[in-house]
């Protein structure tokens, strides 16, 4: 052969050493994938979630080889850094309190039934934003929010509205905040009379009582938020949207989803409502707790 082609003997042998193999290239079109599910992760994905998402594309890899790949790349997941927290809730007032009717119970069968709202803090270069959310507990879709620069009921009714626009609800939900001033002032509260709501508020000083939306915060906060200088107002609505609507709801693998997104979570339980069952008999399972 090497006559024919008029190639030198070493030259042959030299060009089958360096051939690559088909586990090097199987691991450049790993390495592809890896970059691309980070980077729409905002970089939050570690090895775990890499993995699923892998799987979801049909492709089983080994969780030690994604380590060693992601490593030799130099990517990980991202960790929360330890900061200062900033209280929003102002529960030093006179207004009316509605009861807890949630009790922590986070875990529901049926969408549109239990709803729960809460405020947070974006520190932007031009001072602080505030973001309103409306989270779905079936779900844990993100349902409505609103951004403003101003932390009133005007930021928390504008987030209501939508998420009633969005989703429009039977009388009767249920919608759990704290019991901050926003919440329990007369404007919000006309608002959630007229939709037909039961308002139902956390203890006192007790975040517990409203972990769902803490646990979106932080995640929004540490995939999204830490390590970018944010220059307004506009540009933080701009990364809110695009993390809430192009990448949580839509993407984003939730492990008490089953590492399913919020909306692909709806889609499967509509068609198939067993799959209810046994997400609860495995957080049963695993460990007795009602989120």
């Amino acid at each position: 052969m090497c006559r024919v082609l008029s190639v030198s003997s070493s030259g042959f042998y030299k060009w089958l050493k360096e051939e690559q193999s088909p586990k090097d290239s199987f691991d450049e079109k790993l390495i592809d994938l890896i970059r691309i599910l980070h980077a729409e992760s905002f970089g939050a994905y570690g090895v775990r979630r890499i993995k699923r998402g892998l799987k979801h594309q049909g492709i089983l890899v080994n969780i030690k080889r994604i380590r060693r790949l992601m490593r030799s790349i130099g990517l990980s997941g991202k960790g929360e850094p330890k900061r200062k927290r900033t209280v929003t809730t102002d529960s030093n007032h006179i207004n009316q309190v509605a009861e807890n009717h949630l009790s922590r119970h986070f875990t529901v069968s049926e969408p549109n039934t239990h709803w729960v709202s809460d405020i947070t803090y974006i520190l932007t270069t031009k001072g602080w934003i505030y973001l309103a959310v409306v989270i779905d507990l079936f779900s844990r879709m993100v349902v409505g929010f609103a951004v403003s620069e101003k932390i009133d009921s005007a930021l928390i009714s504008l987030a209501l509205e939508k998420a009633y626009i969005k989703r429009n609800p039977k009388p009767g939900l249920i919608l759990h905040s704290d019991r901050g001033v926003q919440y329990t002032s007369k404007a919000y509260r006309a608002l959630i009379s007229k939709y037909g709501m039961m308002q139902s508020m956390s203890r006192l000083g007790n975040c517990w009582d409203n972990a769902v939306s803490e646990s979106f915060f932080r995640s929004l906060k540490v995939e999204a938020i830490y390590g970018i200088k944010i220059s307004s107002k506009s540009v933080s609505e701009n990364l809110i949207f695009r993390y809430i609507e192009q990448f949580y709801n839509k993407t984003r693998f939730h492990s008490f989803l089953l590492y399913k997104s919020p909306v692909q979570w709806e889609l499967e339980a509509s068609m198939n409502p067993e799959i209810i069952n046994f997400r609860n008999s495995k957080l049963l399972a695993k460990k007795n707790v009602h989120f």
